[in-house]
């Protein structure tokens, strides 16, 4: 029995200043993405999810060009639906609220927990960061500690998560970034 289109993902990796991104896209919408050097590869992502692959590139079309504007500065809202089949409870509560979070700015993880309406504790909700199976749509790169970033576990780390947040405006950039 062929599985239905929900039941796939279709795959697409993309060059952004943060490294090398790949989006994993259903029927539904964007189920996950990361860079490409934490998943080792598509095929790991893939295996992950433990969806069939089929190539599609109409479906993760405007997930790319989301991502892609983004980086251009051109958006600040993405408007990928997004298919939640990966969390849920809390976890769900949690990333749903995050996915909230403005462009430009950010919430401490007390305050997330806040707005989640969970009962989870700021330490938590740094471990639902860290796990967060969609980064960048759902930016978990916009929750900080009341005390500096925080960690992040994305692409080269909290020098990742500094670089989106100075890409947004909400952090000046250094030195380095000129």
């Amino acid at each position: 029995m062929m599985p239905t289109a929900a039941e796939t993902a279709a795959f697409a990796e993309v060059p952004t200043p943060v490294g090398l991104f790949v989006l994993a896209v259903t029927e539904t919408g964007l189920v996950a993405s990361g860079w490409a050097s934490a998943h080792g590869s598509r095929a790991r992502l893939a295996d992950g999810l433990g969806l069939p692959e089929v190539h599609d590139a109409d479906r993760t079309a405007f997930a790319v060009a989301e991502l892609n504007a983004y980086f251009a500065g051109d958006l600040k809202v993405f408007e990928t639906p997004i298919d939640w089949r990966l969390m849920s409870g809390s976890r769900l509560r949690v990333l749903q609220a995050l996915h909230q979070v403005p462009y430009g700015t950010a919430v401490t993880y007390g305050e997330l927990a806040r707005r989640s309406g969970s009962s989870v504790p700021a330490r938590g909700i740094g471990s639902i960061m860290g796990s967060n199976p969609i980064p960048i749509f759902v930016p978990c790169h916009r929750v900080v500690a009341g005390t500096g970033l925080g960690g992040f576990s994305g692409g080269e780390g909290v020098e990742t998560k500094r670089r989106l947040l100075t890409h947004e405006g909400y952090l000046q950039p250094t030195l380095l970034d000129l």
